[in-house]
C-alpha cells in the first residue's frame, strides 16, 4: 500500500489550525492534525489547549513527556497531515545495530575516537553482528514475553542455535570445536572470553531482567559442570541437547537452609546397597530456568562430603514456580527431590569433591554477572543523560541543576570503572588455564561482583531521583528505570551475597600475604 502523500505548510499556515475543532501541532518539523485525536489522548484534551500549544510547535514539550518511539506508532503516524517547509526532521528512531551517540551509552572500545588493548578487529565485527542480532530477534520478544511471564519464544531459541550462541555463551573451550560460530564469523580456536562478553552485553542491552535470566541463563551457570567433570558418556548425551534449547539444564544449589553457604546444604545423596545408583532426597528454593528445565545440576551432601550430580527430570522431580519481583519469564523454581534415582556415572567430578566442582564454576557465573551488571548500568547513565537534557525544570534543562550534575558523575564514574575493571581480568582469564582461573581469580571476580552490584544499586536509587514520580511507573518516560530499580537486587544476591563475597576476596589475599612482611 502506497504511502500518502504529505503536503508542505509554512509555520504561519500551521499557526491558523489552533481552534478546538480544528488543531494541529509541529513536533520535529512534522505537522500533525490531533482534531479529533485530543479527546482519546491518555492525558486528556485539555493538555493540546494551552496557550503554547495549539497551532504552534510541540516538540519541547511532546518530549518533556513522551519517548520517541510513542511517535512511532501507526496509530499516530496516521495522524501526520505535512511537514514544515524548509525544515527537516532532526530526531529519528535508531536504526537496528547502530552504537549510541550519548556520551558513556557504550563502553569506551566501541566509542569515537577511543582505543584499546583488548579486543581486535575480530571482535568489532563480532560486537556488530551480535548488536543487529539482537535489535532484530531477542529485543522484541524480550519486551514480549517479559509482560506476559511467558519463556523466550522457541523460534528467538532456534535463531539462537543456527549461530551457536548456546555454545558461545558457555565461553571458550573444546565444546566449541568444528562448529560454526555467527556464520562463520569467529573460528572456534579464535573465540575468547572478549567474544563472551560482548553477547551478555548486548544481551542485557534490552533491559528485562526477568527474560534475560529465563534466556537460558541456567544452562550458563549449569552446563560448564558437565563439561569441565563430566564423564564423555555424559557429555555426549546432555551437551547436544543443551546447546540446541531443546532441553535446558539448570544449577540447584540454593536452599531454604542455605545459599551462599554451600556446605551447609541438607539436599542428601546416598548410595543404594549395589553401588549403581544415589538415591536424592532433598529441595532447592530460587533456582533460575528451574521450571522449565529438563536437566538439574544438583549439589548434594554425601558421605565423603558435598558431591555434584547431574539429574534428569523425571519421577520424583517436581517443579514450582515462586513469585518474585521480576517476570516469570525467568522461570524462577522450588525444586523438590522425593527418592529419585541417579545413576552412579551422573556424577559430577570425584565423590566428595563437590567444592571444587562449584568454587571453579562459580568464577565463571560471577563473571557473566558483572558484564550483565556494568552494561545494565550504561543502559541507565544513557536514559539519565537524555532525560536530563530533554526535561525542563525550573525554565531549564534539568541538568543545569549542580545536583543532579553530581549525581550523574557518580553514575559515570561506577560504570566506568567496573567495566575497566572487568576488561582486565577478562584478559586474565584468556591467559589463564581453567584452573589457574579458579586458583587465582575467585577472590578478584568477587570483589568485582560486589563492586558492581553495590555501584548497580546506586546508580539505580539515584537514577529514580532524577525521573522522580516517572522512576516508578512502569510504563513512559521511566519505564526502564523504574525495572531496572525494582529487580537489580537480584544481581546483589544471585552467585553469592555481596558480603559474602567481599569477604571471599579478603580472605583470598591473606592467604596470599607474603610472611616476611612488616610496615
Amino acid at each position: 500500500m502506497a504511502s500518502k502523500e504529505l503536503k508542505v505548510f509554512s509555520r504561519d499556515e500551521v499557526a491558523k489550525h489552533n481552534k478546538e475543532d480544528d488543531l494541529w501541532i509541529i513536533i520535529d518539523g512534522k505537522v500533525y492534525d490531533i482534531t479529533r485525536f485530543k479527546n482519546l489522548h491518555p492525558g486528556g484534551a485539555s493538555v493540546f489547549l494551552d496557550d503554547e500549544i495549539p497551532g504552534q510547535d510541540a516538540t519541547e514539550a511532546f518530549y518533556g513527556l513522551h519517548r520517541h518511539d510513542v511517535i512511532t506508532k501507526p496509530q499516530y503516524t496516521r495522524l501526520q497531515v505535512g511537514v514544515v517547509e524548509g525544515e527537516k526532521s532532526v530526531i529519528h528512531s535508531r536504526v537496528v545495530g547502530e552504537l549510541s551517540k550519548v556520551p558513556y551509552a557504550e563502553p569506551t572500545w566501541l566509542s569515537d575516537g577511543y582505543f584499546s588493548p583488548y579486543y581486535t578487529e575480530n571482535h568489532r565485527k563480532f560486537q556488530k553482528a551480535m548488536r543487529v542480532f539482537i535489535d532484530e530477534v531477542v529485543a522484541p520478544d524480550a519486551i514480549a514475553r517479559e509482560a506476559d511471564g511467558k519463556p523466550p519464544s522457541k523460534s528467538v531459541i532456534e535463531a539462537m542455535e543456527k549461530l551457536n550462541i548456546h555454545a558461545m555463551r558457555m565461553g571458550p573451550g573444546k565444546h566449541l570445536k568444528s562448529l560454526k560460530l555467527m556464520d562463520g564469523l569467529v573460528k572456534p580456536e579464535e573465540f575468547d572470553y572478549f567474544h563472551e562478553l560482548i553477547i551478555t552485553q548486548e544481551f542485557a542491552r534490552c533491559g528485562q531482567r526477568g527474560y534475560g535470566d529465563g534466556m537460558m541463563s541456567g544452562s550458563v551457570i549449569g552446563l560448564p559442570p558437565v563439561l569441565n567433570f563430566g564423564s564423555e558418556e555424559i557429555k555426549a548425551k546432555v551437551v547436544p541437547d543443551v546447546l540446541s534449547g531443546r532441553k535446558p539444564i539448570c544449577l540447584a544449589i540454593s536452599e531454604a537452609f542455605a545459599g551462599s553457604d554451600v556446605a551447609g546444604l541438607r539436599t542428601s545423596a546416598v548410595k543404594t546397597e549395589d553401588g549403581k545408583h544415589w538415591i536424592i532426597n532433598g529441595t532447592k528454593k530460587w533456582i533460575t530456568n528451574g521450571t522449565f528445565a529438563h536437566y538439574f545440576t544438583v549439589g548434594c551432601k554425601t558421605e565423603d562430603g558435598f558431591t555434584v550430580i547431574l539429574v534428569e527430570r523425571g519421577e520424583g522431580v517436581e517443579t514450582k514456580a515462586i513469585k518474585t519481583s521480576y517476570s516469570p519469564s525467568a522461570g524462577t523454581a522450588y525444586v523438590t527431590f522425593d527418592n529419585v534415582k541417579v545413576p552412579v556415572e551422573n556424577t559430577l567430578g570425584p565423590e566428595g569433591s563437590g567444592i571444587f566442582v562449584m568454587l571453579s564454576n562459580f568464577n565463571h557465573e560471577r563473571w557473566v554477572m558483572c558484564c550483565s551488571s556494568a552494561r545494565s548500568q550504561r543502559l541507565i547513565v544513557e536514559e539519565c543523560l537524555l532525560w536530563t537534557t530533554q526535561r525542563k525544570a525550573f525554565g531549564k534543562p534539568l541538568h543545569s541543576q549542580a545536583v543532579i550534575r553530581s549525581k550523574l558523575a557518580a553514575m559515570i564514574a561506577r560504570v566506568e570503572s567496573t567495566q575497566n575493571w572487568l576488561e582486565n581480568l577478562t584478559y586474565q582469564m584468556n591467559n589463564m588455564s581453567y584452573k589457574q582461573q579458579a586458583a587465582k581469580l575467585a577472590g578478584p571476580i568477587g570483589l568485582l561482583k560486589m563492586h558492581a552490584t553495590r555501584s548497580a544499586q546506586e546508580t539505580a536509587t539515584d537514577a529514580v531521583q532524577i525521573f522522580g514520580g516517572r522512576g516508578i511507573t512502569k510504563t513512559g518516560m521511566g519505564q526502564f528505570i523504574e525495572h531496572y530499580h525494582r529487580t537489580v537486587p537480584f544481581d546483589a544476591i544471585l552467585g553469592g551475597a555481596e558480603d559474602v563475597l567481599g569477604d571471599l576476596g579478603v580472605r583470598q589475599a591473606i592467604r596470599s600475604m607474603p610472611k616476611n612482611a612488616r610496615l
